[in-house]
């Protein structure tokens, strides 16, 4: 008999390989067994997830993280597609990075995304598990890591600190603001609902002014 919902495992994280024919909610059924039983063999790990063999909705995707949440002790980052070297770069580096907030003193989560004109606003570093949408914006005194796509605004190092970073699994921010530095982007940019695919990137304070560049697991841990 076709096992309708498969878990393989990839560099950084685990896919999930989908029956395209089942109904969601028996899905759903199988997906929550299937984490239940090997909850003791992933324990509390720090993964990607990817989703593969059927196409589902935002809000499948969501239900399908919050019955793995429910079922098992892990971790799940974001969701990305199995095969793009960027996002394993990605991945990587922020496992260093998810380990490094958690000891530092106030370092914080935040699920969800930013839309209709939120504002998140902390005095520690974050990381958003979500997409900062137009017009919103996050704001931290230290240190930013978005798990999605920056479309709005962000402004890290509001205390003066040296070093403060911005980094994003999609970089088209509004308007970014690191320390006393300000940086906009001139021309238009797209309309962040096509979610183009852009290589990650990390944005920091270099002679005294904001760049970007690729993210690694050696640059970010150069910070």
């Amino acid at each position: 008999m076709k096992e309708t919902v498969v878990i393989k495992s990839f560099p950084n994280g685990i896919s999930l390989h989908l029956d395209p024919q089942l109904p969601f909610e028996e899905l759903l059924d199988e997906i929550r067994y299937k984490f239940a039983q090997a909850r003791n063999f992933f324990g509390s790990a720090a993964m990607a997830l990817s989703i593969e063999s059927r196409t589902v909705s935002g809000a499948e995707e969501l239900r399908i993280l919050e019955a793995i949440r429910e079922n098992s002790d892990l971790n799940v980052l974001c969701i990305v597609g199995r095969d793009e070297a960027a996002n394993k770069n990605y991945i990587k580096a922020l496992a260093h990075t998810e380990k490094r907030l958690a000891d530092e003193s106030g370092g914080q989560f935040f699920r969800g995304d930013l839309k209709n004109r939120d504002v998140l606003e902390t005095d520690n570093s974050i990381i958003v598990l979500g997409d900062i949408h137009p017009g919103c914006a996050v704001i931290s005194a230290k240190n930013i890591i978005i798990l999605g796509g920056l479309y709005g605004e962000a402004y890290a190092g509001g205390n003066g600190r040296e070093g403060a970073f911005v980094a994003a699994l999609e970089m088209e921010p509004e308007r970014i603001k690191i320390g006393d530095f300000k940086y906009k982007p001139g021309a238009k940019q797209p309309r962040w609902k096509l979610r183009p695919k852009t290589q990650p990137k990390i944005a920091y304070v270099k002679n005294d002014r904001i760049v970007f560049e690729a993210l690694t697991k050696d640059l970010l841990g150069s910070f």
